[in-house]
Formats: C-alpha cells, structure tokens, sequence
C-alpha cells in the first residue's frame, strides 16, 4: 500500500487518465443497469394486471374470478390468431395463382382475427372494477363485464374456428 495520501492519489489519477475510455464505460454501464433495474420495479398510473383487483371484492370475488376466467381462457387464443393471421398471409403471398375472390376472402378472415383479437384488446383496456363504491355497483358492474368478456371469448373462438378451415390445405 501506498503511505503517503498525496503519492496515492496521484496513482489514481495516473490510473484514470490512462484508462479514462475503459473506466467511464464500466461507470456508465454499472449507472445504466442500476437505472434498468430501478425503472422495473416502478408501476404506470394504468395497471394492466386485472388479477390486482381481487383483493378488494369482498362477497363479489367470486364473480371477479369467473371473469377472469373467461379472460384468461380467451387469452390463451391470442398466438392462435397470430398463427393464423400468418399462415392466411403465406397462403397468399405464396401462390400467385390464386383467384382473387380466394385472395378476398383470406383478407376477410385475417381481418376478422384482428377484429376478435381487438375485442380482447379493447376490452382489456376497458375493464377497470369501481374499487369505491358498494357491492351492489361492483356486482352490477361485474355482470355486464362477465357478458362482455364471454362474447369476446366467443368471437375469438368463432374467428379461429373459421380460419382453421383455411389452415394449411388453402382450400375452405
């Protein structure tokens, strides 16, 4: 170790000049990660976690759960629209004979599975349970959600039923 303060310091300013390039990078990387890390911890003023909202139903959690249910059930149909939306877009962009009224109709298809993936999306962004207000506004408030949610599954359900004809055999 270095006994004298002044010899020590002057080592470190040696260090840093020499190795100024090297020593910011470490400094800004460390700086950029810490601010990474703190930045995934924070919430937006919109919480897109629904399942957030159960712990203050009271006797309506029930009713919170079949609708997030429903929602999750059609959820987990979302890549199949994705999939499908893919394989109708090959199907045309892969054969260049194809007549336009097939062309037409599995542009139709693809626009009715973003139509049924935009219900969902749409729907995610309205569902906001009054947290304020009495059992009876959150039940009322629930039901309607629940009939929304259940023809929102249905249209995707519906939507991927019917591309599933067009799957891979390109003929309906």
């Amino acid at each position: 170790m270095i006994g004298h303060p002044f010899l020590f310091y002057r080592a470190v300013i040696a260090y840093f000049s020499e190795n100024f390039d090297s020593v910011m990078k470490k400094i800004f990387g460390t700086f950029l990660i810490l601010m990474i890390a703190a930045s995934c911890g924070e919430k937006s003023g919109h919480d897109h976690n629904h399942h957030a909202h159960e712990k203050d139903l009271g006797e309506n959690e029930q009713l919170y759960r079949d609708v997030m249910r429903i929602h999750d059930e059609a959820m987990a149909k979302m890549d199949d629209i994705e999939m499908k939306k893919k394989s109708l877009t090959e199907q045309i962009s892969n054969n260049a004979d194809m007549p336009e009224s097939e062309k037409q109709a599995r542009q139709a298809m693809i626009l009715k599975l973003d139509s049924a993936g935009e219900g969902m999306m749409d729907w995610m962004r309205k569902f906001d349970p009054p947290t304020d207000s009495s059992d009876v506004v959150l039940k009322t408030y629930l039901e309607k959600e629940m009939e929304r949610v259940t023809t929102v599954r249905d249209n995707i359900l519906s939507a991927l039923e019917e591309a599933e004809k067009w799957s891979n055999t390109g003929v309906r």
